[in-house]
């Protein structure tokens, strides 16, 4: 049995908006699934300590007021989900994110912000954005996760929804292995080398196209699983940089 039939975790945040160096974690869920059935689930409600735009609140469905008043502080809730994920990492359990620069980056922000320790050692990392545009790069259409879901057949109950997206994320990595025997073959750490490969190529194509546009700046972070400022520790500098589009 390949990877995909061993235990896996699903990991999602929803956020106060779409700057991973800058946005909040409002929601998180760490979901382990074997086989595509849940195993066990954790859920955090944070109170970000900033108000929650209109626009994220009425992508998630948690406004300000509710944060505020349910939601617990967010050094405890960042610590927690940075233990829950160096805890499976320790085992060699993947962690399975969607878009994992954004969600793992922004994480490791609110870790540095609050003076907590950083993630250590990030891997196995399970990204099916990034595996699937490299395995089906022509295939026409969005690759948000509600739309990848569709094309691998797997139902996402409640998009947006920490947890829901945590769970579709990891039956879309196993249904990925399942339609592509290059994937499934490969171990968990040669999966997350390749997809550090993966990642830079589409990050230079989606630069050159921007500067093809008119941004004749444009320099697009190639910094997977973390976005180089997370993974060095500092803020980015000069050109404006442009990050992977916000795809749950």
């Amino acid at each position: 049995m390949t990877w995909h039939g061993e235990p896996l975790v699903g990991f999602d945040l929803e956020t106060t908006g779409t700057e991973p160096l800058e946005a909040r974690i409002v929601t998180a869920a760490v979901v382990e699934v074997r086989r595509g059935e849940v195993i066990r689930e954790r859920s955090w409600l944070a109170d970000p300590g900033i108000r929650i735009p209109a626009q994220a609140s009425a992508v998630h469905g948690i406004s300000s007021e509710h944060a505020a008043a349910r939601g617990r502080p967010a050094p405890e809730v960042a610590g927690e989900i940075a233990a829950a994920l160096r805890g499976y990492w320790a085992r060699g359990v993947p962690v399975v994110a969607y878009n994992a620069p954004f969600d793992l980056t922004l994480l490791a922000a609110e870790l540095r912000r609050h003076g907590l320790p950083g993630l250590g050692p990030v891997g196995p990392v399970i990204d099916p954005y990034t595996i699937d545009r490299a395995v089906d790069k022509y295939r026409r259409g969005k690759r948000n996760l509600e739309a990848v879901c569709g094309e691998y057949g797997v139902v996402l109950d409640a998009a947006h929804d920490a947890g829901a997206d945590a769970l579709a994320a990891a039956r879309v990595a196993t249904a990925i292995a399942e339609r592509h025997a290059s994937v499934a073959a490969l171990t968990p750490a040669e999966l997350h080398e390749r997809q550090i490969t993966w990642y830079e190529e589409w990050a230079a194509d989606f630069q050159r196209f921007l500067r093809r546009k008119g941004n004749e700046d444009a320099v697009v972070d190639t910094g997977w699983p973390l976005r180089g400022p997370a993974a060095t520790g500092t803020a980015a500098t000069g050109a404006t940089t442009e990050a992977a589009p916000r795809a749950s």
